[in-house]
């Protein structure tokens, strides 16, 4: 969202004491967040509401943590309020985020003024106010993002290594989209995922998969991903540690980092991949949709759908396939009854 929200007046001045003093959100946030996935939507939602509201710099990755840890306590003064809140969620359902991200972003700001509040550096009535705020209509459920065909699939796993500027980077590439692509991984699960976390079960390859609210799953490993992954591991040295990230960060040059990739990463990586293929704009959510749909497509069993999405029980599975879009080719027909072909004399005037 480009266009800055006004700021507003405070009604009592900012004493000399709180300029330059500073909020560690992210040392407070863990008492009040179920997971590290919430702890790190809630840090992107904060990070995007002082961009918009008080005109900060948006950030990401380690330059995001290090924001959380140290919040400008003058500057959330200024920016939090329930007028200021409930105009962000108006923006943020205009721009078409759906109703489980509006009321994830209210949740986060809202538990960002009550832990202000408990710390005695905002008003008390100013968080209940903003407690209070309740976010416009959107949208029921999640937006309905992109869904992909086989052949974009195949097209968007050739250009992330298209894209890569180094061998390394082209390895570990491959390896990131053939996992989304396959295995329906949240990229916030591929960012975690550990060499350790891999082993042989019953002469099979799995990945032990850290899911949402503390959830562990076990996922059979392709054989094209156990291909790419052994590229990725001799690149590697050989013999990774086992508590060391699956995947890392590329540097310029080549030189593999210590230190994994992000989810933030992931999403660059999957988007200029997607650009590159010349597909347009996919998350990598689309690509977990993606694969749920072409198993749908081709006859999978629902069970075995919902234990790869990893869902509670069959029924959030049959929600999630819902919101897929169904083939309504009702003007299609019409038009091929009209004869409307390429023949037809209303496109001369085209």
């Amino acid at each position: 969202m480009s266009q800055r929200l006004p700021q507003r007046r405070n009604t009592f001045d900012i004493s000399d004491e709180l300029r330059g003093m500073t909020f560690n959100f992210a040392a407070a946030l863990p008492g009040r967040a179920s997971s590290r996935h919430t702890i790190r939507a809630y840090f992107r939602w904060v990070d995007t509401y002082l961009a918009d509201i008080a005109g900060m710099k948006p950030t990401r990755g380690d330059a995001r943590i290090q924001r959380m840890m140290a919040l400008p306590v003058d500057t959330l003064n200024q920016s939090l309020s329930a007028q200021q809140l409930r105009a962000w969620l108006g923006r943020l359902v205009y721009a078409g985020h759906g109703k489980q991200g509006v009321e994830q972003a209210r949740a986060a700001i809202v538990t960002l003024a009550d832990l202000l509040a408990e710390a005695e550096w905002l008003d008390d009535y100013t968080a209940a106010a903003m407690a209070r705020v309740r976010p416009p209509k959107a949208e029921a459920g999640q937006r309905m993002g992109r869904w992909l065909s086989i052949d974009q699939l195949r097209l968007l796993m050739e250009s992330s290594r298209q894209i890569a500027t180094s061998e390394n980077q082209k390895y570990r590439n491959a390896l990131l989209s053939t996992m989304l692509c396959t295995m329906a991984l949240r990229r916030e699960e591929l960012s975690a995922a550990r060499w350790g976390d891999l082993s042989l079960q019953n002469n099979r390859v799995v990945l032990r998969v850290h899911g949402k609210g503390r959830k562990m799953a076990l996922i059979d490993v392709p054989r094209s991903v156990m291909r790419v992954l052994e590229r990725w591991r001799r690149a590697l040295g050989g013999s990774p540690d086992p508590a060391s990230p699956l995947l890392r960060r590329i540097w310029k040059g080549g030189r593999i980092a210590s230190r994994g990739i992000s989810p933030d990463g992931i999403w660059f990586v999957v988007e200029r991949s997607a650009k590159h293929a010349g597909i347009g704009h996919v998350a990598p959510h689309d690509l977990r949709r993606s694969v749920a749909g072409a198993l749908h497509e081709a006859g999978v069993p629902i069970d075995k759908i919902s234990r790869l999405l990893r869902h509670s029980n069959v029924a959030v599975t049959e929600r999630y396939l819902s919101r897929l879009p169904k083939v309504n080719e009702g003007a299609v027909l019409m038009s091929d009854i009209l004869g409307m072909d390429d023949d037809w004399p209303g496109y001369e005037y085209d």
